[in-house]
């Protein structure tokens, strides 16, 4: 290509020099940026511009790099310099910091000198070219520095509104984890909770409210407490969703969370649930088969218009059931169901005490402390009792049939039950009062069918009385002349706890606990 020629002057107008014209060193020696020049296999010197030398001080022409340069040698950019001379193209190192404390940019470039083409000797000079990206690189570092503590803010916030401790049901055995995505994934919303509701049931919630950041921690621990005050009505899983989607709603219409929240009752071996555009409950029973609770699932919390409702899987002695969050199986290369059934795969060979199957559930997952999303995991086994072990762990229930010559028989099972539970004198008469004072509230503002049920477990005994009418009882101060309302005013006042719930048939249960002397 022909070198190109300056522009011919028109009257006054100077004369415009071609590029080939300008005196390299001379621009080289004015540019801000730290240029030096290198010759050679053994990247002699051949030249350093002042901004070079203002910078790492003079450098003697023709002593080798690695010697006048070790600021290129600590930085590692000699070997880019072979790399440079070998190949006959540029290479470049981005944001490094050198020794002057300050960071660099360093573009390495070949210079093929007249005596290479002529000859090709292959030997070459390159050019090395500095740019200082000092502020760039302390504003980047500045930005990090501030993600993390954001990101550290918000796990932070995360685990202090997770429960610091699991309740521990009676007739469950619980673990769960939590992990935060990776640090270069914001937290999420992810959140468990263990509720024990009261005459042996316990609540579980699993959830996850979308998005990242203080924003989603701060929707879950706001839906978490309002779980949690839902729970205390002892309401079926469709309310309680119906409920909270309600009030996702009015905590930010934009924000969306899923959520299952199920019941276990030890008295009918299931877990009864309802899902709010949530993963499926998975259940092992004690021969090993994974089960998978897919029905009914309505859409997340946040969404409003839909009428949530309850379904049920069993969860006998011997089983595991696991609740979990979408980053537990979900990966951008496959698709849900796969890691679904994977799960699913690992819980059938899982086995242990629930920490352990949690762990490995995790572990078979592939969950790093690099995974690019957050994992809470609730896994929950009803233990096989057998032995010594079954014998503290009792039922027995009675019809109530006959109208009001139910109370003495009532009164004469219940003394038999605890007498043959082997209870001290003391407990087995406030157990038998308890007993009385309940029957007798059922048969007078119940309706059959009525039933008395006793249970003990290795913590406490809980008594339980069930009829036909959905009206709830409730305490309240009775009058001098009043002939009634002093039952569970007496069931209050002795128990340990007492509460009222509506059962599925449109009637109520009314119990009472009380809590066993330890030894």
């Amino acid at each position: 290509m022909p070198a190109a020629r300056a522009e011919q002057p028109t009257g006054d107008t100077p004369p415009v020099p071609a590029v080939d014209q300008l005196p390299a060193r001379d621009v080289l020696d004015r540019v801000p940026a730290l240029v030096a020049l290198v010759h050679g296999p053994d990247h002699r010197i051949a030249y350093v511009n002042d901004a070079y030398t203002t910078a790492f001080g003079t450098r003697p022409t023709g002593a080798p790099a690695r010697e006048a340069l070790p600021e290129l040698s600590e930085l590692g950019l000699l070997p880019l310099l072979d790399q440079v001379l070998r190949s006959g193209k540029p290479r470049t190192l981005k944001s490094r910091k050198a020794v002057d404390g300050r960071s660099y940019t360093f573009t390495c470039t070949p210079v093929a000198e007249d005596g290479d083409r002529d000859t090709g000797s292959g030997t070459g000079s390159v050019l090395v070219f500095a740019t200082d990206v000092t502020d760039h690189a302390e504003a980047a570092e500045r930005l990090r520095a501030s993600e993390r503590r954001q990101r550290e803010t918000a796990v932070t916030l995360q685990r202090s509104l997770l429960p610091q401790e699991l309740e521990q049901p009676d007739d469950l055995r619980i673990a769960a984890t939590y992990q935060p995505g990776g640090t270069e994934a914001a937290v999420g919303g992810d959140w468990y909770d263990v509720i024990t509701l009261g005459g042996g049931r316990t609540a579980l919630v699993i959830g996850d409210v979308m998005g990242r950041g203080v924003r989603a921690a701060a929707v879950m621990g706001q839906l978490r407490t309002a779980v949690r005050a839902y729970a205390r009505l002892d309401l079926p899983p469709h309310e309680v969703l119906q409920l909270l989607d309600g009030l996702a709603t009015e905590i930010d219409a934009n924000q969306i969370a899923t959520c299952v929240y199920a019941v276990h009752d030890p008295n009918e071996g299931r877990l009864v649930y309802a899902s709010a555009g949530h993963l499926p409950i998975l259940v092992r029973d004690e021969s090993g088969t994974v089960s998978r609770a897919d029905e009914p699932t309505g859409p997340p919390l946040g969404t409003g218009g839909w009428i949530h409702t309850s379904g049920a899987i069993a969860l006998g002695p011997g089983s595991t059931a696991v609740l979990y969050t979408d980053g537990l199986v979900e990966r951008r290369d496959e698709d849900l169901d796969e890691g679904i059934a994977a799960l699913e795969r690992a819980l059938a060979g899982a086995t242990g005490t629930p920490q352990v199957v949690c762990d490995r559930l995790v572990r078979s997952a592939g969950v790093t402390a690099d995974h690019d999303d957050d994992v809470a995991v609730l896994v929950l086994q009803h233990p096989a009792r057998t032995g010594p072990a079954g014998d503290l762990f009792r039922n027995a229930a009675l019809e109530l049939l006959g109208g009001v010559e139910a109370a003495p028989r009532a009164r004469a099972f219940a003394s038999g039950v605890l007498t043959s539970w082997r209870f001290p004198a003391e407990l087995h008469d406030l157990g038998v009062l308890a007993a009385s004072e309940l029957v007798a509230n059922s048969l007078q503002h119940g309706t059959p069918p009525m039933r008395l049920r006793l249970r003990r477990t290795d913590r406490r005994l809980i008594i339980e009385v069930t009829d036909g009418d959905d009206h709830l009882p409730r305490r309240r101060r009775a009058e001098p002349g009043d002939e009634s309302g002093r039952g569970i005013a007496i069931v209050a006042t002795i128990a340990s706890n007492w509460g009222s719930r509506r059962t599925p048939g449109g009637g109520k249960a009314v119990w009472c606990e009380f809590v066993l002397p330890k030894g």
